[in-house]
């Protein structure tokens, strides 16, 4: 069965390559034609654009989709106390229908927002997948692997990772892809780090992990092994083109050149660093060495949704009063962050708004009282807009969202399944 074409008419669109008014013509899952001469007659399903902005679909490049379930707990505590008494004992009662229900939330909260791909690292991850079937995202899926020395543990891990990437590597028609997912250079072994970077070659996947979060992770691992964090990663051969490092919040002058001369992709996480104190990213000084800076919300329990909109304005804000610099990160700079940074971090053939590439793409209506008057596309977006201004979202060339409406899945139902699992977790030990 075909798919429909569908025709955006007349839309102000906006991605890395600035302003333009234009209609845009999608069929199957790709970009066909932008015009100014489309007309209906053109598509099988016709949107009007007017009165609406066109961004390319946005790209969360770090979160843990199924931690939805644990929004509103144990917030307002330091990350050993969070993680240690808190959201570790939970983690430890999942199970693959609990990951699935936290997925489908997750999934419905982007959607409805403007998030077309993510960057995801938990446990049960072909549940996660299954939802994200449903509700017709893209995604980089990664089991989240830590084995803190034990060697069995070692083995069981990348057991999981393995039967993961033969079962959801490439489903849903290429919407999911799989990566390798070491927790941290603090909770995995030199051992298993190496046996991640030689996967990681063998299949030809991502490697995503979280990287220099807080001062404690840099003291533990300078104690432990006698490097930076940075330093003991490169050895293991974890740092490379490939890999998506999350955070990255403590590094000297020479760590950031090494991620730069490694083209490692730093997902920035801005909410959830400051929710949890762990300090503030040096994201321009990282800018400024060339390495591909994208924006990740991190789980809904550290931040606490999984707005993009929202983290764009969070991330050119705290870089501003940080540097005490007005300039610092602007608008236009964050966007491309969230938007074509996001996709080239993820392998993603998406991120702008040109002939050929895949129809991800976000409407939102910017006949708002908070958007009005409106003069400044990028500044509007950034400073002014949130996830529920947007009104459609396409991903793959298929619409996902429509006039505020979610097409594949029922939202009152992804709510209902969400609550009764969030109940029962948080319910038990």
């Amino acid at each position: 069965m075909e798919s429909e074409s569908i025709l955006i008419t007349g839309a102000e669109i906006l991605d890395v390559n600035g302003v333009r008014r234009a209609s845009v013509l999608i069929e199957d899952d790709i970009i066909r034609e932008i015009s100014a001469d489309l007309s209906p007659g053109d598509a099988d399903i016709v949107i009007d654009g007017h009165e609406k902005l066109m961004i390319p679909g946005l790209v969360n490049t770090h979160t843990h989709l199924s931690m939805t379930l644990f929004r509103g707990v144990a917030d307002d505590l330091p990350l050993d106390r969070w993680l240690n008494d808190h959201i570790w004992p939970m983690e430890a009662r999942l199970s693959g229908e609990y990951c699935y229900a936290g997925a489908l939330l997750g999934c419905a909260e982007m959607i409805k927002s403007g998030t077309t791909a993510f960057n995801d690292m938990y446990f049960f991850m072909d549940d996660v997948a299954r939802a994200v079937d449903e509700a017709g995202l893209r995604c980089v899926l990664s089991h989240g692997m830590i084995d803190l020395g034990d060697d069995e543990k070692r083995r069981a891990e990348l057991k999981k990772s393995r039967r993961i990437i033969r079962k959801c590597h490439g489903m849903a028609d290429g919407r999911v892809m799989v990566a390798l997912g070491p927790h941290s250079p603090y909770t995995c072994s030199e051992e298993l780090l190496k046996e991640t970077a030689s996967m990681a070659a063998e299949h030809g996947i991502k490697i995503h992990i979280h990287l220099s979060e807080t001062e404690d992770e840099v003291k533990n691992v300078l104690e432990s092994h006698g490097k930076t964090p940075v330093e003991f990663l490169d050895d293991t051969g974890v740092l490379g083109p490939g890999t998506v490092a999350a955070h990255c919040v403590w590094l000297s002058d020479d760590e950031m050149e090494i991620l730069a001369d490694r083209d490692v992709k730093v997902s920035h996480n801005p909410s959830s660093n400051m929710k949890l104190a762990s300090g503030v990213s040096p994201v321009t000084k990282l800018i400024e060495r060339g390495v591909n800076v994208s924006l990740g919300t991190d789980g809904a329990a550290s931040n606490n949704n999984l707005d993009m909109i929202e983290e764009m304005k969070t991330a050119s804000l705290l870089q501003k009063v940080s540097l005490q610099d007005p300039t610092a990160l602007p608008a236009r700079r964050v966007l491309e962050m969230g938007t074509i940074n996001g996709a080239e971090s993820l392998g993603i053939d998406a991120g702008v708004i040109e002939e050929g590439k895949k129809a991800d793409i976000v409407l939102l209506n910017v006949r708002r009282p908070h958007l009005v008057p409106w003069r400044n596309p990028a500044s509007h977006l950034v400073y002014s807009a949130s996830g529920s201004d947007v009104e459609t979202v396409i991903c793959n060339g298929e619409i996902l969202l429509d006039g505020g409406e979610l097409e594949r899945i029922n939202e009152n139902y992804v709510m209902e399944v969400a609550e009764e699992a969030a109940e029962e977790l948080t319910s038990r030990g």
